[in-house]
């Protein structure tokens, strides 16, 4: 009796922990893994940036402080009653509001390149994050097949034992198929540690417990990118990189008409006091001062300035036409991949799959009418296992292909392009 509690009391134990597992185990759509991926700790610290440098742009428009003073004021060393005063004055710089307005847009338009700056990473983070959910995808459907060939294996094993004991069987044919099935769990096993890896990889990106695990949805869209039409125009509106160049190009105009600005004259006002000693009377002062920038002394500085700003601004524009042809490059040379993957991946399903199967299926009617061995049965089962495998290798490359048209073209919009399962 208390054997039979205490196995009742494992199998709940056992049930909790499958419960358990189950419950840990979350299932993870891609959308999902990239909304997370969105939050990760690099994104966040740009967003800081941002913040910053639009905190800075607010108090760029203010005035100089103004500066009071206060003391005797010609005063002589040898005290004399009648001379001298004591003086109260004050003095205020109004900087002119043009060179205000020119610096306040030239500090508001730095949090504009940090934004494209993040978008750039952003869309690193997501491919990514693509990828490696795309591998964890692979590697699950090979275990798939590991687990199909597993089965062939195991049929194959129990027949030939027994035509092993009515003599129609030999015993090195069956330590061969024994020896093929446990080649299986290397196989299985080193499947398992690379999804226990991208399973890491994933969890990082997401800012996640790195231990985290969750299921994958095995369902994968491939898009037909090979017929889209792509032209550089699109291209400098949907990638942030060129983005980001346009717009480092807005500030160094910007950074030009505050430059410029260096040229019009600031305006100050002084104002003072003389409370005199003894028989004086009390006096004031009220003057107006304006800078004067044009002169050539004062003004070669933004001349300079100006003048390097251009130069700068030239070599932005012949960055952003390289990274326009490089980008333009990629993404023919990438639809000439995924052509060539896409006729590759056809001709293993239509052709080279089916081929290996109606070996194997060969073999093994062979082998059970006594007119085939087992070993061709085995090598059939091998090369079919080998050409799935394949298959699946060349289905992970055409959605690292996919992944990298995507990064390159960095447009989401291409949902509504025609799907095919």
């Amino acid at each position: 009796m208390k054997t039979t509690y205490q196995i009742i009391a494992t199998v709940l134990i056992c049930l909790m922990g499958i419960s358990e597992t189950k419950a840990q185990s979350r299932y993870l759509p891609l959308d999902s893994v990239l909304v997370r991926i969105i939050f990760n700790p690099s994104l966040q610290a740009y967003d800081a940036k941002i913040s910053a440098q639009n905190a800075f742009a607010e108090g760029v428009e203010s005035l100089d402080a103004p500066k009071i003073s206060a003391g005797q004021y010609q005063t002589p060393y040898r005290i004399a009653p009648n001379e001298g005063s004591f003086m109260i004055s004050a003095e205020q710089m109004f900087t002119n509001p043009a060179k205000l307005r020119a610096k306040g847009d030239y500090m508001k338009g730095m949090s504009k390149v940090t934004a494209e700056d993040k978008n750039y990473i952003k869309n690193q983070l997501v491919a990514q994050g693509r990828q490696y959910y795309y591998d964890r995808v692979i590697l699950e459907k090979k275990l798939s097949l590991l687990q199909s060939t597993q089965g062939l294996l195991e049929y194959m094993l129990k027949d030939a034992n027994i035509k092993l004991t009515y003599g129609k069987e030999k015993l090195n044919n069956i330590y061969k198929a024994k020896a093929d099935l446990y080649q299986l769990d290397n196989i299985r096993e080193q499947l398992n540690n690379e999804i226990r890896q991208k399973n890491i990889m994933l969890n990082t990106l997401m800012n996640q417990d790195k231990q985290t695990v969750f299921m994958v949805d095995t369902n994968i869209v491939i898009r037909d990118y090979e017929t889209s039409l792509t032209d550089t125009a699109s291209l400098a509106i949907a990638r942030s990189d060129i983005k980001g160049i346009s717009r480092s190009i807005e500030l160094q105009q910007l950074n030009a008409k505050a430059e410029y600005s260096k040229r019009k004259p600031d305006f100050g006002i002084q104002a003072a006091h003389m409370i005199g000693f003894g028989n004086m009377s009390s006096q004031y002062i009220l003057m107006g001062s304006i800078t004067i920038p044009i002169v050539p002394w004062a003004s070669k500085e933004y001349k300079s300035n100006l003048k390097g700003i251009r130069y700068e601004v030239e070599e932005l524009q012949q960055k952003k036409l390289e990274l326009l042809n490089q980008a333009e490059g990629q993404i023919a040379g990438l639809k000439a991949d995924i052509s060539s993957k896409k006729r590759q991946l056809k001709n293993y399903q239509q052709n080279i799959i089916p081929a290996q199967q109606n070996n194997y299926k060969t073999a093994l009617l062979a082998y059970e009418q006594n007119t085939g061995d087992l070993p061709s049965v085995l090598q059939g089962i091998k090369d079919l296992q080998t050409a799935r495998m394949d298959a699946l290798d060349r289905l992970q490359e055409l959605l690292q292909l996919q992944v990298a048209y995507e990064r390159e073209n960095e447009t989401e919009m291409i949902a509504s392009m025609p799907l095919k399962k």
